[in-house]
């Protein structure tokens, strides 16, 4: 009988650290909540009915810094504007 590989079996896919947790898939769930939390602030400005402009859209997305969307998040419920979000943000 022929035996199946799933590649997040695969050693390159998935490395195990010193303290015993699985780097690959530790990785790919941080990655997750980053983009879960980028999604969460564009909701909480929409489901306030602002306006979000691309620029915006896309600075969120792309942010990948969970305290800087944690930020955003606070400042999303406060805002009147969307491009208000970044004030007080270091350029």
């Amino acid at each position: 009988m022929m035996s199946t590989k799933y590649f997040f079996d695969h050693p390159f896919a998935v490395k195990e650290r010193e303290d015993g947790r699985e780097e690959g898939r530790e990785e790919g769930r941080e990655e997750g909540r980053v983009e879960d939390r980028a999604q969460v602030v564009l909701e909480i400005l929409e489901a306030r009915e602002l306006s979000v402009p691309p620029s915006v859209r896309e600075r969120v997305s792309a942010c990948t810094d969970m305290e800087q969307l944690k930020a955003w998040t606070h400042r999303a419920v406060r805002v009147t504007d969307a491009a208000d979000l970044f004030d007080g943000d270091e350029a």
